[in-house]
């Protein structure tokens, strides 16, 4: 038998070959990617070290002329490490088929950098408050204490996605527990929280728990900017979760703003607050613009559409007009990039030549409506001040007409572009961002275009002058609250005990274990309640009396067994399954003077400009009224207002109260 050579074998080794240099292409790459992220974790220690000595320098000298040339340069540094990380991460997903690739122009947005923080050791205080307070061996909370700072520790680099967003929740919930659990208006933790702003760099530190729980809240907000600014606002899908998450930005930093005051760093204080509310509101009516634009090839026709999409870009201006206005005054104008400042005065000028030039498409363009079709003149137009003229019919239905007011605001569409690309010019961050430029110009481009069309080499008219357009949306975006409640996860330091007794707003004694035998009437008790199930009553005389069990006491453990926790049928049954040889138990008695004090008597803490913790009537500051109905700290978690839950209240002097039975509760007598 022959053995023949088969003639696909030189193609078979071509392929072969093919496949060997595609490997060694992609190697190649991906070597480049390595070398890139190196050289980039290397200018990021480079940056952190500069930073340290700028911090050092910064809080050594006394000079003010020397502290405000360090602070300019801090700000420097971390407006550097913000680029360095976010050059890091889009490295990072280069490789990631997932990224959308549309070919389709955006303008940019703008994202908020996220605040750092340095590392905080909660050992010491917590085994401390422990130890002391709740008279159990600190050590032994090592665990739980470990999670927290690894908690801490991972949330500093939140992913820019959902999950990102639920870590920083997951740790605000925590705080929110923490400040319950363990902090009272005379107590704090010792512990210096230190934050850097996220628009100067500069570092600011205070005691207060509350300036932990308001930089995790800013963080929230500036992750959501993060997730808006990078969605493909060219698909349906996009815009609507990027409108969403510019919504639940506005609602983080207007949560911020109601709750925290005096914060020690810039872009945490009302003004800067209010400006990133504003900015983020005005993007989110951007993105509803850019939702309603149909696609190139499919351009409307209908002169009533045009003339909405015209109203649509003159609310977007008008709402980057205010931003503008905020951010030109003093101080956000000291705090809030110069490029932000000119990028959002650029976005006025462009959003309001797009109005005149959809003004101009449904004049020229779009077929002629009846007269009766039309909106009025004042519904589309803004009548000048000092005209006299009626405000007649709604557009001119000559095409002559139409044509020479359709060319008047052409040319306000023009100079309206020309003037966004000077701005543009002017700005040196601004001009290495090509894709703004091209956005510009190429609507720039499509206005001359136009203009060309209509302008006759006849036309010695006088040209009409373009009134304004009235802003006017169909949807108005409105600040939404995060979902604090999806990170909402168990209590860290469980084991302590349920939050209505065991915190160090409350004192009490321990005591046991009791023996408590059954006799002729049973135990002689009238229990209630869940976790922890409490003593209602006593029956004078009766065994429960004799051993030395008191109304108001909390059972801590039934026959050595921890049942802090445990349903009021628990610990029913297990009494009853002890038989008469009774049962050992253990209580607590709170002592005079415990119990959360309500609203009424503690206002919510509201931090001072040097740390110390002073309330709403010191600085005049209203108390909203739905503060005075439901007990909620600083920044907090909502809590209901019934009594025995986690974290409820009672008033001062009293023992706290279990919650009220459900029918499945009802108190039993044993």
């Amino acid at each position: 038998m022959i053995l023949e050579e088969r003639p696909d074998g030189a193609g078979t080794g071509e392929k072969s070959a093919r496949l060997q240099g595609h490997d060694s292409l992609t190697q190649t790459q991906r070597g480049q990617l390595q070398s890139r992220r190196a050289r980039i974790y290397q200018q990021i220690d480079k940056e952190l070290q500069m930073r340290t000595g700028a911090e050092n320098l910064y809080r050594a000298t006394s000079n003010s002329r020397v502290r405000e040339t360090v602070a300019l340069e801090l700000s420097y540094v971390n407006s550097h490490l913000q680029l360095l990380k976010e050059e890091l991460e889009e490295l990072s997903g280069s490789v990631d088929s997932g990224r959308h690739g549309s070919e389709a122009v955006t303008v940019p947005m703008i994202p908020l950098g996220l605040k750092e923080t340095k590392e905080l050791d909660w050992s010491t205080p917590l085994k401390e408050l422990i130890s002391v307070h709740f008279g159990e061996d600190g050590t032994s909370y090592e665990a739980e204490i470990r999670e927290l700072e690894a908690l801490r520790q991972a949330m500093q680099t939140p992913s820019r996605n959902e999950a990102g967003l639920e870590l920083l929740t997951t740790y605000y919930h925590q705080l929110c527990l923490l400040d319950a659990r363990f902090l009272t208006p005379a107590r704090s933790l010792g512990l210096f929280f230190q934050w850097y702003d996220s628009l100067t760099g500069v570092p600011a530190q205070q005691r207060a728990l509350a300036f932990e729980k308001g930089s995790v809240l800013f963080n929230i907000g500036a992750l959501h900017t993060q997730i808006g600014a990078r969605q493909d606002r060219t698909c349906v899908e996009g815009v609507h979760c990027a409108v969403e998450a510019f919504q639940r930005a506005a609602g983080a930093f207007s949560l911020l703003r109601e709750n925290f005051s005096h914060a020690p760093s810039p872009d945490m204080n009302a003004a800067s607050l209010c400006a990133l509310e504003q900015l983020m509101m005005a993007q989110a009516q951007e993105c509803v613009f850019e939702g309603l634009l149909p696609p190139a090839s499919m351009a409307p026709c209908d002169c009533l559409a045009q003339l909405h999409l015209a109203q649509e870009a003159a609310q977007v201006a008008a709402e980057y007009r205010l931003v503008h206005r905020t951010m030109a005054q003093p101080p956000v104008h000291d705090y809030v990039p110069a490029s932000w400042i000119t990028l959002v005065h650029v976005k006025a000028e462009y959003f309001c030549s797009l109005a005149h030039y959809h003004i101009a498409m449904a004049l020229c363009d779009s077929s002629p409506a009846t007269e009766g079709e039309l909106p009025a003149h004042e519904q589309v137009f803004l009548q000048p001040p000092a005209s006299s003229e009626p405000r007649g019919p709604a557009l001119p239905l000559e095409l002559e007409e139409r044509r020479k007011l359709g060319k008047a605001h052409l040319k306000r569409a023009i100079l309206g572009q020309e003037e966004a690309l000077r701005l543009h010019t002017l700005c040196r961050v601004l001009r290495e961002v090509d894709l703004l430029r091209a956005v510009v110009a190429q609507a720039l481009q499509r206005s001359l275009a136009k203009y060309s069309e209509l302008d006759c080499e006849d036309d010695f008219c006088e040209t009409a002058e373009a009134p304004d357009i009235r802003p006017k949306t169909r949807q108005k975006p409105e600040a939404r609250m995060p979902h604090l409640s999806q990170g909402k996860g168990p209590d860290i330091f469980h084991r302590l005990g349920p939050l209505s007794v065991f915190s160090a707003k409350n004192r009490w004694r321990l005591v046991g274990p009791i023996h408590l035998t059954r006799g002729e009437g049973g135990f002689g008790l009238t229990l209630r309640g869940d976790s922890p199930v409490l003593i209602a009553a006593v029956i004078p005389g009766g065994q429960a009396a004799a051993a030395g069990l008191k109304e108001g006491d909390y059972i801590v453990a039934v026959n050595g067994q921890p049942c802090r926790w445990w349903r009021h049928a628990e610990v029913v049954a297990e009494l009853r399954a002890s038989g008469d040889a009774g049962a050992s138990l253990q209580v607590v008695s709170l002592l005079p003077g415990s119990g959360l004090p309500c609203l009424g008597d503690r206002r919510p803490a509201l931090l001072g400009p040097k740390g110390l913790l002073r309330s709403q009537r010191e600085h005049g500051c209203k108390t909203p009224a739905c503060t005075r109905a439901s007990p909620r700290p600083l920044l907090g978690w909502s809590r209901k207002t019934q009594q025995g839950k986690t974290g409820g209240c009672s008033q001062p002097g009293a023992p706290a109260k279990a919650a009220p039975p459900s029918p499945s509760e009802l108190p039993g007598q044993l």
